[in-house]
């Protein structure tokens, strides 16, 4: 029999006002082990992106895939975050025989899926996964940062920081801002 490929997944960027939502889906490889993997808010910046290279290196396979702004406004955050996993899970290079996923809700996909509150923290595949997330997200954060300098992405990502929310005060709107996401809604609307 087989040996079952067990693909871990989970979301990078649902809480900040701006920028796509990512997701990640990694097999890892059981011949390859990779050290000190751990959810990736708990890694500094240093330590996410040496892990993430370990990563892509060694799984047996990994994809990372995103959910655009509009989708975000158009479905909601949830939504558009389980679409980023349906999207990761389906470009990877091999089919999983099980994907599990950090957190509460599934994405509907083909393969058996199951949710792990706190996945990130206790399955390895899970945890490459966050770590493959966040790196990617925070990589296209660095490049929206190049087109829209006024707003600092560079240094807090899109979250709502009271340096983001004082830029938002400053300069208005963007084209990456999520306008359903009630600092912004209200900047829109004069409120903020």
């Amino acid at each position: 029999m087989a040996e079952a490929l067990i693909c871990g997944v989970d979301e990078a960027g649902r809480g900040p006002l701006a920028g796509p939502v990512y997701a990640a889906a990694v097999v890892l490889d059981a011949t390859r082990p990779i050290a000190g993997l751990a959810d990736s808010k708990k890694l500094s910046e240093k330590r996410r992106m040496a892990l993430a290279e370990s990563i892509r290196t060694r799984a047996l396979a990994w994809a990372v895939a995103f959910a655009t702004v509009e989708e975000i406004d158009r479905l909601n955050i949830l939504r558009a975050s389980l679409l980023a996993m349906r999207r990761a899970v389906g470009r990877l290079s091999l089919t999983p025989t099980e994907v599990l996923v950090d957190g509460l809700h599934c994405p509907e996909i083909d393969q058996r899926v199951r949710a792990i509150i706190g996945g990130d923290a206790t399955v390895a595949a899970i945890s490459a996964a966050s770590i493959l997330a966040k790196t990617g997200r925070d990589a296209e954060m660095l490049r929206l940062h190049d087109r829209f300098p006024l707003y600092g992405f560079d240094r807090h990502k899109g979250y709502p920081t009271p340096e983001h929310l004082d830029a938002l005060r400053r300069h208005g709107v963007c084209e990456i801002h999520r306008r359903t996401f009630a600092p912004v809604r209200r900047m829109i609307s004069g409120v903020l």
